[in-house]
């Protein structure tokens, strides 16, 4: 019997009128609806015709987690006074309860996109609604455009629901604009009945740390702690508490070990049995309850008798590092619109109380919405669903954010390696079973790889121990955690088996299927390592998923380096320690360490590595300019990983050895030529007409003549074959190399920029090029009788005056006008000092001398 009641409580009908309306007359719509209005629960009932006198339909709901999904579809099924399976079922990876009869199916979107890859039409399906939205998962982005596509192409009748918590609707009415052409989708909000919130700020005291990784500091849990305590004290009603992972939410409940209340850990890995206890309520002895939660509870489910909500202010976001092929979660801090939505759950059933861990002047400054998925996280699953359904590059699709071009290029380069997509970036057929298996492309190749080198059901084993990673408790030791998962009976386990049914059906259909790409190279007859027994399964299972994290020992530094290049190290009193290769399933590497903390991996020798890894095995000469000098070596490589090194003496190829020595020029600077006086004399000379005259004259800077250092050093440059060498060559003989020949300026040199000037004494002397203006450094008896200063290359040199003893006396670049005004302090000053020598009156009608006055009488 229909609950009439309850649906007579929630707001949302209120909206349901408008929301047909909508879906009759334009085939699509946004729904506006705040937590708590039963947008989730009595809307679908309403799109199916299953309340209300609407016309049947069957109603495909989409939810972003396992568990709203059957929360949503047992709450349903209570309204309608059934039992789950009958007009209401679900689906989720590896479990469906749904038969002819049901109306409402409710599945998580990635079962929707393994729906649409297998038939875009979705037939028998007449709406979809997309729920949660504004979450911004990647799956939910995706089955979005992928739905509009079916809309614009296949199916204009197919009613397409957007459905979000938030007020940001206008961004995805744009984005459904309707096909007969009148513009952005209608918009349907629906008032909640707000009972509302007190909200306090309970800030950490000082010194608690950031959070980094996903590590959070235990201080801020104490913290936590404390407040639920002070909280329960305070106020009456059950207590939710919003942590970021379930490692924090078990050691905060074991700091609250002692409360008055039963201690609840609510999360997707949380057994079903406690997942239906939480969001039934209270048991009958009414003890009052704290639940402990992850981001789960922030929307689609409601657990009852909730009035009071502790907030840590942290949640974890998925995180690429794709330089190093790494994926992780980031702990970090909520957005307002997460913290509005979790501060709606304290107000769902009365007036609330919430405690947010943080201040008032943090809170101003909090991102507005949390990052789309499509920004930060690993794009190789959307890159191979995207070339699956013909837009590789994703241009195409109706998304509110484009995918990253970096992460985009990123993804395609890993679907090439393990042949998923062609040089084009379109789908192979082996790319195309990969995506209807359900699981992460690397999670394909390994599976399907595997699966003929070690049996479908050991790699189904080790493919599903690897795409939900086992209980921190299962040690890091894959292997371990296989043989734990097998003779568990926790929900993990319970779990773990559910999906190795699943896989194994799943390769076998797959191995049936026509076969007409290559497999890359990988996988031989047999598994190697530990004798093909359960570690070298495992290890060999893991390094074909990810074979740019396997890592060999580093024997000096310690650790291990993966073929990507990174860094990794185990545990403290890690059993795989002594082992020489691992295969690492999973690792993260902080913003501030170098290197990545394994946490999952499975022991592998070089035969499987090279196995594996095929597409990175390379082997050849390397010559590098390294130390100071060249090294030449024959090197045989995985990746980032040398497996044998032979050094090579005069045999290296020379090309190689040229472009090593290069290397060390830029590294080092000209400084490694030799460099005589009158190559540096000829550098500055040359400078100065580049600067004064330009034109041909080239650039001798030190930058310029590195980036023509394999036009002006050669043929010596090609003979060299060290450093040694390289202080060989004269740098003068190059420089002329660069003079302007071609067009004759070269002869010009001396008469533009000439090495020496002759003064009137006869005497040549050298000009110094070096700094800003040419210098003339010239005893002042040299150049009596001269009115006008020399030039070069049109420039007045600037005149070093020198006393007789070579010291300097007075500086000038206007030598008429220092004879008038500046000559004489000088000769008052120098003629006592210096009486051997002529001090005329008159300088500019003197006769110069190098000698004394003496001497100059006896010449004349």
């Amino acid at each position: 019997m229909i609950r009439n009641d309850a649906l007579d409580l929630l707001p949302v009908r209120h909206a349901v009128p408008e929301l047909l309306t909508a879906l009759a007359e334009r085939g699509t719509a946004v729904l506006h609806a705040p937590p708590g209005t039963g947008k989730t629960t009595l809307v679908p009932l309403a799109l199916a015709g299953l309340i209300g006198d609407g016309p049947g339909r069957r109603v495909l709901v989409a939810e972003p987690r396992r568990m709203a999904v059957r929360a949503a579809a047992r709450r349903m099924a209570w309204l309608l006074g059934e039992e789950v399976g009958g007009s209401v079922g679900f689906s989720v990876r590896g479990e469906r309860r749904a038969g002819p009869a049901t109306r409402v199916e409710v599945v998580t979107t990635g079962v929707l996109l393994q729906r649409l890859q297998r038939d875009p039409e979705l037939p028998g399906t007449d709406v979809v609604l997309l729920d949660e939205c504004h979450e911004r998962h990647l799956d939910a982005d995706t089955a979005l455009a992928f739905l509009a596509d079916v809309r614009a192409t296949l199916r204009p009748e197919l009613g397409l629901i957007a459905a979000s918590a938030t007020s940001d609707a206008t961004a995805w009415a744009e984005l459904l604009t309707v096909l007969d052409g009148t513009g952005p989708a209608p918009v349907v909000r629906a008032e909640g009945t707000v009972h509302g919130a007190a909200v306090h700020f309970a800030p950490p005291p000082a010194g608690v740390r950031p959070a980094h990784g996903t590590w959070v500091d235990p201080a801020l849990l104490r913290h936590v702690a404390a407040t639920v305590r002070h909280a329960l004290a305070r106020h009456e009603g059950d207590l939710l508490c919003f942590l970021p992972g379930v490692g924090e939410i078990a050691r905060t409940a074991g700091l609250l070990a002692d409360v008055a209340a039963e201690v609840l850990q609510l999360h997707g890995r949380a057994p079903a049995a406690v997942q239906d206890a939480v969001l039934r309520g209270a048991g009958p002895g009414g003890r009052r309850r704290v639940v402990l939660t992850t981001s789960v509870a922030e929307s689609s489910l409601t657990v009852p008798g909730v009035r009071i909500v502790v907030d840590s202010g942290l949640s974890r976001e998925p995180r690429m590092d794709h330089a190093r092929g790494l994926g992780s979660l980031a702990t970090v801090p909520v957005s307002v619109a997460v913290a509005t939505q979790r501060t709606g759950r304290a107000g769902r059933e009365a007036f609330g109380t919430v405690y947010r861990c943080w201040s008032a002047v943090e809170d101003a400054r909090l991102a507005r919405y949390p990052a789309p998925e499509i920004k930060v996280a690993d794009l190789t699953d959307f890159a191979l669903r995207a070339a699956c359904w013909g837009d590789p590059t994703g241009a195409g699709l109706a998304l509110l954010d484009a995918p990253p071009a970096g992460a985009m290029a990123a993804a395609r380069q890993v679907l090439t390696a393990i042949g998923a997509v062609d040089e084009a970036g379109g789908a192979t057929g082996r790319g195309a079973r990969m995506a209807r298996l359900g699981l992460h492309p690397r999670l394909g190749r390994a599976l399907l790889d595997g699966a003929p080198e070690v049996g479908a059901r050991r790699a189904a084993e080790v493919v599903a121990l690897l795409s939900e990673e086992p209980p921190r408790e299962y040690g890091d030791d894959l292997a371990a955690a296989w043989r734990e998962a097998r003779r568990g009976g926790d929900g993990y386990a319970a779990r773990w088996k559910a999906e190795v049914r699943r896989l194994e059906r799943s390769v076998g259909e797959a191995s049936g299927e026509v076969s007409g790409d290559a497999r890359p190279s990988g996988p031989g007859s047999a598994p190697a390592g530990a004798g093909g027994g359960e570690d070298g399964v495992a290890g060999l299972v893991t390094a074909l998923a990810f074979p740019e994290r396997v890592a060999r020992v580093r024997e000096e530094q310690g650790g291990y380096l993966m073929l990507s290049g990174t860094g990794a190290r185990l545990a403290d009193g890690s059993g795989l320690r002594s082992a020489r290769w691992l295969a690492v399933a999973v690792a993260d590497r902080t913003a501030q360490s170098a290197t990545a903390r394994v946490r999952l991996a499975a022991v592998v020798d070089e035969e499987v590595a090279k196995r594996a890894a095929g597409h990175l095995l390379s082997a050849g000469e390397e010559v590098r300019w390294e130390d100071g000098d060249v090294v030449a070596r024959s090197v045989e490589r995985l990746g980032a990983v040398e497996l044998r090194v032979r050094p090579l003496r005069d045999d290296a190829d020379p090309a190689l050895v040229r472009a090593a020595l290069l290397d060390g020029l830029r590294r080092e600077g000209t400084g490694l030529l030799r460099w005589r006086k009158e190559a540096v004399e000829l550098r500055e000379r040359l400078a100065f007409l580049r600067r004064e005259v330009g034109g041909a004259w080239p650039d001798v800077a030190e930058e310029a003549l590195l980036d023509r250092a394999a036009e002006w050093l050669e043929p010596e440059l090609s003979r060299a074959r060290r450093r040694a060498d390289l202080g060989r060559i004269d740098a003068g003989e190059g420089l002329r190399r660069l003079l302007p020949w071609a067009g004759g300026e070269a002869g010009r040199l001396d008469e533009l920029a000439p090495e020496r000037i002759e003064v009137p004494s006869g005497s040549r002397i050298r000009v110094e090029y070096g700094g800003e203006r040419p210098v003339l450094a010239v005893k002042l008896q040299e150049m009596f009788g001269l009115a006008e200063t020399p030039r070069v290359a049109g420039v007045p040199v600037l005149v070093h005056l020198l006393s007789p003893a070579g010291r300097p006396a007075a500086v000038t670049s206007d030598l008429a006008s220092f004879w008038r005004e500046g000559y004489r302090a000088v000769r008052a000053e120098l003629r006592g000092r210096y009486p051997k020598h002529p001090w005329p009156e008159d300088p500019s009608v003197a006769e110069p001398t190098r000698h004394t006055s003496a001497r100059l009488r006896r010449e004349r």
